[in-house]
């Protein structure tokens, strides 16, 4: 699997999670620790950028979730 396709799917999958949550992305930034901008949580949904194992566990966190959730992807 090309890099690209799994940041596109954790991207779907943290969009997935916020959306079942009814959380906005600014939301989102404004429960995380840390400095970030709703761009940076833009990208990582888009699968644009690749987010750090930190920003990942700050967006579980934020999210309520376990980080295993956000990157738990089936490969076909």
């Amino acid at each position: 699997m090309e890099k690209t396709e799994i940041l596109k799917l954790v991207g779907k999958r943290i969009k997935e999670v916020r959306l079942s949550k009814e959380i906005s992305q600014v939301e989102l930034v404004g429960r995380m620790q840390g400095v970030i901008d709703t761009t940076n949580i833009s990208r990582i949904e888009s699968g644009r950028t690749n987010p750090t194992v930190f920003t990942l566990f700050r967006i579980a966190e934020a999210l309520e979730v376990n980080a295993k959730d956000l990157v738990d992807i089936k490969i076909t």
